[in-house]
């Protein structure tokens, strides 16, 4: 009988099964280079070496070090996007369109955010898409979420790219679920180090729980016909 660790590892080495056929969605990096994230979350390659920043629709290299950090759910964005339209909008481009509705705030030398209304109304107003701010969750209320949307941005911990380690505490990043189907949930991790932690992430719910902060954003309601 495998143990936990040798389940989760396996699923996260994992594509996309053809149980339930799930339409293709890119994937994007928040630092505009996925080969690049190992050495920007070790620290031994600065945001200032990223030559790809130009892609993240910064207007200087400067703006793309300020923001790349914090942009995680606006990748989320640029992910679901990419899927639902066939058109790849530049993170930095969404974030500057949803400053006016207080999507992000500025405190001092600090950016905070994700702030989920002003999002939402960001979505509703700018990109006509349908959003729904959810609070209070539990893991398993995501599947009913993506029973009614196509997407769901999720609240984890950052320590998710290492799904054996537990967290010390939930929250503090976003990633995008696709599906959550037999007990196993599928996201995109804007911030994953590798293949296997960046795109089609495979985890057993209940593990994706220990991340979990019980909150998010559902994205673009499906078609009831």
């Amino acid at each position: 009988m495998l143990s936990a660790s040798h389940f989760s590892s396996s699923l996260l080495s994992e594509q996309p099964q053809n149980s339930t056929e799930q339409p293709q969605i890119p994937y994007f990096s928040q630092w505009e280079s996925p080969s690049s994230a190992p050495d920007i979350l070790s620290r031994s390659k600065g945001l200032e070496e990223i030559s790809e920043w130009p892609q993240s629709g910064a207007l200087s290299q400067e703006e793309f070090i300020e923001w790349a950090n914090h942009v995680c759910g606006m990748c989320c964005l640029k992910m679901a996007l990419a899927a639902k339209t066939g058109k790849v909008v530049p993170i930095l481009e969404l974030t500057r369109r949803s400053l006016p509705y207080g999507a992000y705030v500025r405190e001092g030398e600090n950016i905070r955010g994700l702030i989920y209304a002003p999002f939402v109304a960001f979505l509703k107003h700018e990109l006509d898409i349908a959003g729904q701010v959810r609070v209070e969750m539990a893991v398993k209320d995501i599947e009913a979420e993506l029973a009614e949307h196509q997407f769901f941005i999720a609240s984890v911990h950052p320590g998710i790219r290492h799904p054996d380690i537990a967290p010390p505490c939930t929250g503090g990043h976003l990633v995008l679920v696709t599906q959550v189907e037999a007990g196993v949930i599928t996201f995109h991790n804007p911030s994953g180090h590798d293949e296997a932690t960046q795109s089609y992430v495979r985890l057993p719910i209940s593990q994706f729980g220990q991340f979990f902060a019980g909150r998010g954003v559902a994205l673009m309601a499906k078609s009831s016909s």
